[in-house]
């Protein structure tokens, strides 16, 4: 079947769940300061753009125990997509990733390469900082993505289109 015809044979109005990581959002919250989430802000407008239905919206601590609950939580419910804000770059607090993919039964590998291509063109060799990644588990798609307001706005903005696509391909 070719890809324009698994696009439409996937579920048209996806469910999304967006979990920003942020220690130090989540430290704010924890205090009942005020704080800010302008990268969840963009991710959840970039999805209702694309149609779908945001679920629910999280943040969480750089802390694999609360990333892997997220996880569990999601593959556990009927949403389709869950989307991870932060803690793909390079620095020791940056654990998103190495949480997240043993959870995976499959990852998409070119999804990073492909994310920083994109944005290589928008932030230069900077690009080369972010590892983001995504997979697929039980018929679901997950994305690792950057916590920066522009790499999600650009990550969805180039991807968001695909997820039926995708998620066809892993329930078949």
């Amino acid at each position: 079947m070719p890809h324009e015809k698994h696009r439409h044979s996937g579920p048209g109005k996806l469910a999304i769940v967006i979990v920003t990581v942020s220690t130090s959002r989540h430290a704010l919250k924890a205090k009942g300061a005020e704080f800010s989430d302008e990268s969840g802000d963009v991710a959840s407008e970039e999805v209702q753009k694309l149609g779908y239905k945001i679920a629910r919206r999280e943040l969480v601590s750089d802390e694999p125990r609360m990333i892997r609950a997220q996880v569990a939580k999601f593959l556990k419910g009927k949403d389709d997509v869950l989307v991870f804000l932060g803690g793909t770059g390079v620095s020791s607090r940056d654990v998103t990733i190495e949480t997240v993919r043993p959870s995976l039964d499959k990852e998409l590998d070119g999804f990073g390469e492909m994310l920083r291509r994109v944005s290589l063109e928008k932030v230069g060799t900077a690009a080369v900082l972010t590892r983001a990644t995504a997979g697929v588990a039980a018929g679901k798609l997950i994305l690792c993505l950057p916590g920066s307001p522009d790499a999600a706005r650009t990550s969805l903005q180039s991807f968001g289109r695909e997820f039926p696509h995708i998620i066809f391909v892993a329930r078949s």
